[in-house]
């Protein structure tokens, strides 16, 4: 599989296209907004020059992988003679399944389907296409130059060579796969989102601030970041939508969003993305500061976010 699609030019799609262009993949990159390709692209190129500054790449290596990635505003002119989709568009099912039910008219027969989904269940998706044997699920992680795990979801009729292919595929990109059964967040945020939102509660009731929340997180759990650093870091609306689709798919309270996600979300307050969620992120990660909003941790001052 050398010639690769890849559907969304946001920070997953900028990841995945990068990853299979560094590993000698040619990748059309397709986004309908210009813009986001432009921004995409530069991305991109950030990426590798930190790559190259730290000598994990040379400045011709950097040169030959930006070469490999050509831009595409219609999905039909970027999936031509393609072996590979990856879609990492808006973690949205309405959106997924006009995308696919699109990708099976205009992709070629042998082409495989993929999506990079985070709790989407893969065998809904299959569903909108003829060629559910082909659809299967290639869940990276953030930021996906740097993170190793994929989680390979097969759906219900995803087939053991499709499967097989898209595992050896993971591993010659330099990731580690792991193959998962098709439930509801799978394993990563089936069990992280739940963490997540229990941290927000614990916030949420006064139990703690957000910098002694995530401290315990770091110190005593060993966790590389605290949750709800994790939270702003992933997108609060993302881990809203995540938390709907594990509440929908098991019908367990247990899933249900917090009340206090929930609010920040609609008032726009989404993470680092927005800027503002639990920390203050117009600075970036180096001046990373608790927002203003919970600098005090009582009880109130929480509940009114």
């Amino acid at each position: 599989m050398n010639h690769i699609a890849v559907i969304g030019a946001g920070t997953m799609g900028n990841g995945i296209a990068h990853v299979f262009a560094q590993n000698n993949h040619q990748v059309s990159f397709i986004d309908i907004s210009e813009n986001a390709l432009t921004k995409g692209l530069n991305t991109i190129g950030k990426n590798l020059d930190r790559q190259v500054k730290k000598g994990v790449l040379s400045e011709e290596e950097k040169i030959a992988t930006l070469k490999r990635i050509k831009t595409f505003t219609k999905v039909e002119e970027g999936v031509k003679g393609v072996d590979l989709v990856v879609e990492a568009a808006t973690e949205n099912m309405e959106i997924k399944l006009k995308i696919f039910e699109n990708l099976d008219k205009v992709c070629d027969e042998k082409t495989i389907l993929a999506t990079n989904t985070s709790s989407i269940s893969i065998t809904r998706i299959a569903g909108a296409t003829q060629r559910p044997e082909k659809v299967i699920g290639m869940h990276f992680m953030n930021p996906v130059p740097v993170m190793k795990l994929v989680e390979v979801i097969r759906g219900y009729s995803t087939s053991d060579e499709i499967t097989n292919r898209i595992m050896e595929m993971s591993k010659n990109l330099g990731k580690i796969p792991v193959e998962v059964s098709d439930y509801p967040g799978f394993v990563s945020n089936r069990i992280l989102m739940p963490m997540i939102n229990e941290a927000i509660y614990a916030l949420y009731e006064g139990v703690a601030g957000v910098e002694e929340i995530d401290t315990v997180m770091k110190l005593g759990m060993s966790h590389p970041m605290g949750p709800l650093q994790l939270a702003d870091f992933i997108g609060l609306d993302v881990c809203r939508s995540i938390l709907e689709v594990l509440f929908e798919g098991f019908g367990n309270p247990k899933y249900a969003p917090c009340p206090l996600l929930v609010n920040m979300v609609n008032a726009g307050h989404k993470g680092a993305k927005s800027g503002n969620g639990f920390y203050d992120w117009s600075n970036g990660m180096k001046d990373l500061k608790v927002a203003k909003r919970f600098e005090k941790k009582s009880n109130k001052t929480s509940q009114e976010a």
